[in-house]
């Protein structure tokens, strides 16, 4: 199996500036990326000598997550038919090659976990397939976590809804009441939206497992009953160690996870595989400095990230480097094999 990131949409990752796009999200611009950048890459793909392999083609990642959840950014509000007239015709090139799979990128639970952002999400999804020829089946399933560290299970979290000291759990500020807190899930309810929403019920997920591992001496190994509060429950059970879910560049203290596999145990019967999309050790981003004025403030250790309600926390990125947004990050890559769980040996 192969698997090819098809990421250079018109305006790309408008709501964030670690690796925003090459074109501009204009009229040009698509027209840009559907024959300088889609079209060649069918060729590539389509050529026989490649008949024999299975093409995982991984779409468009935080693209229609974006068009869900951000349109009071100008900038995404600009890019949104772009992205929709963008996905729909890679869609359809790649749909036309029979060995190709399309796996549409669907974000993570602490992105469209949410009962409102869930809801908007199968309609968008529904509508981009609806624009290619082959309609829902030119989606042969979608990806989730991509480049992201949330846990594929939280094996001690396992209710939201669980009442500790008065307080359900999804009520902590560390979910805000976001009832998914892992992606299987996450991907469990999306699965429910797409299928109200149109998609067949054999519609299936991938999750990146390549970040969300979270080994080290900070897991927990057994439930802690202890707590009598819903936050030091939480605290003291859950998996992501991270200290705000919304953090997402180079994060201190990460692993890599389960190990690519089809059919896994443990999730549910509607993820078809584990795969790892992100390549561990390459760099989210870098931060504006003294000595450049490109990168996005989430990726500087010495700053702090807000949720939609103004609280602020450290971004939890790993301190004392700057690397661009691809660049390889040995440092990163020994922490993640370090704390890799299950553990690489």
């Amino acid at each position: 199996m192969f698997e090819v990131v098809i990421y250079d949409l018109p305006g790309r990752d408008c709501a964030a500036l670690a690796s925003n796009g090459e074109i501009p999200a204009t009229a040009a611009g698509l027209t840009d990326y559907e024959t300088n950048y889609i079209t060649p890459i069918t060729a590539i793909l389509s050529n026989a000598k490649y008949a024999s392999l299975r093409i995982v083609a991984v779409v468009e990642p935080d693209s229609l997550p974006n068009v869900v959840t951000n349109q009071s950014k100008q900038t995404c509000a600009t890019a949104t038919p772009f992205y929709e007239q963008g996905i729909a015709f890679a869609l359809n090139h790649l749909h036309a090659i029979s060995n190709v799979w399309n796996f549409v990128d669907i974000a993570h639970s602490a992105w469209l976990g949410w009962p409102n952002n869930m809801t908007g999400a199968g309609p968008e999804f529904a509508k981009v397939a609806n624009m290619t020829t082959a309609k829902f089946a030119s989606i042969d399933g979608f990806i989730s976590d991509t480049a992201n560290y949330t846990p594929t299970t939280e094996p001690f979290l396992p209710n939201p809804q669980l009442n500790v000291g008065g307080q359900q759990l999804m009520s902590v500020l560390f979910y805000q009441f976001n009832p998914t807190f892992d992606e299987n899930t996450y991907d469990a309810m999306m699965w429910q939206e797409l299928v109200n929403s149109g998609f067949p019920n054999t519609i299936g997920f991938l999750i990146d497992t390549s970040r969300n591992g979270w080994g080290g001496s900070a897991r927990p190994t057994a439930l802690n009953s202890s707590p009598t509060t819903a936050v030091a429950y939480v605290a003291a059970n859950k998996i992501d160690q991270r200290g705000f879910r919304g953090n997402w560049c180079n994060q201190n203290g990460a692993g890599i996870g389960a190990i690519p596999q089809a059919n896994p145990a443990g999730v549910n019967g509607h993820i078809f595989a584990f795969v790892w999309v992100k390549p561990p050790g390459e760099s989210d981003g870098d931060f504006p400095s003294s000595t450049h004025s490109h990168g996005d403030p989430h990726c500087d250790s010495g700053s702090t990230n807000t949720d939609g309600s103004g609280n602020t926390y450290p971004t939890g990125s790993i301190p004392g480097f700057d690397i661009p947004a691809g660049q390889f990050f040995p440092f990163q890559f020994q922490q993640l094999v370090k704390n890799s769980f299950p553990a690489i040996q």
